[in-house]
């Protein structure tokens, strides 16, 4: 991997001292948790989070930075520096390292933008697993994360985060907390995830299906969008014995009305 390309996935642009101490303050790290930092860079978060946290794994894909980071490991017996690629890594063996069984797996981050979708992919992939997310993303993706029923920008990533988490978005952050400042603006979220989903779920794999078809062509109605990729028949039986208008748009449903669907509308999809 080229250092130009290493520099992308890394996305290290400074953050200010004050703007460190809030988000380590959010993620509210004891000596019984596991703290899994995503790319720790030149370690503005990693030595206030080694302060806090019974054990820090500090995740860095840049090698000259891991170099620089792993001396400071030598003096904290707390701080696990490794190489990695955040998009890939096994974020389920964490729960192993926690100092104490009863700690928490919390992750933390400032997520580079080019590589966030994988990255967010791979948490929520993992997710049983895991407690508590505090992450910086740009300010677009973090809103549609968090975003409620009716807005433009809530969707399929809204609804399929939102059933197994409680997410808030606590503070926008503009581009002058860093340096070099960004063309973007980003903003700080927390996730907290559930053991089980909320509503419950006939079907979780049948029920994201059902969610991605419903966002897969806005503009249509709600019948119309699961008709694209179900029997007219099937999708027409499915609404009226949930109880819910076709005519209906997909952004103006809540969980609880995707999940009557999903219930109400088997088999698989049409390719």
């Amino acid at each position: 991997m080229t250092r130009t390309r290493r520099q992308a996935l890394g996305q290290h642009f400074l953050i200010d001292g004050e703007l460190a101490d809030r988000i380590v303050e959010a993620v509210g790290a004891t000596g019984a948790d596991l703290v899994c930092e995503i790319g720790a860079g030149p370690g503005i978060l990693t030595e206030r989070l080694v302060a806090r946290a019974g054990r820090l794994v500090a995740l860095e894909i840049d090698p000259a930075l891991l170099r620089r980071l792993s001396t400071r490991a030598v003096t904290r017996a707390a701080l696990d520096v490794r190489l990695a690629d955040a998009r890939v890594f096994p974020y389920e063996t964490l729960a192993e390292l926690r100092p104490e069984p009863t700690g928490r797996v919390l992750v933390v981050g400032n997520l580079p933008y080019a590589a966030s979708k994988a990255i967010l992919l791979r948490l929520f992939e993992a997710r049983a697993r895991l407690d508590v997310l505090t992450l910086m993303l740009q300010r677009e993706v973090a809103e549609r994360l968090t975003a409620a029923p009716g807005g433009r920008v809530y969707g399929a990533l809204s609804v399929l985060w939102q059933v197994w988490a409680e997410l808030a978005l606590l503070e926008r952050v503009p581009p002058e907390a860093f340096h070099p400042a960004p063309a973007v603006e980003s903003a700080v979220i927390q996730v907290r995830f559930r053991a089980s989903p909320r509503p419950l779920l006939a079907d979780a794999e049948r029920f994201a299906r059902v969610v991605k078809a419903a966002f897969a062509q806005r503009r249509k109605t709600l019948a119309n969008a699961l008709r694209a990729r179900y029997p007219a028949p099937m999708v027409t039986t499915a609404l009226e014995r949930a109880g819910i208008d076709g005519g209906r748009r997909a952004e103006s449903l809540d969980l609880d009305e995707f999940a009557r669907i999903a219930r109400f509308l088997g088999g698989p999809a049409v390719a």
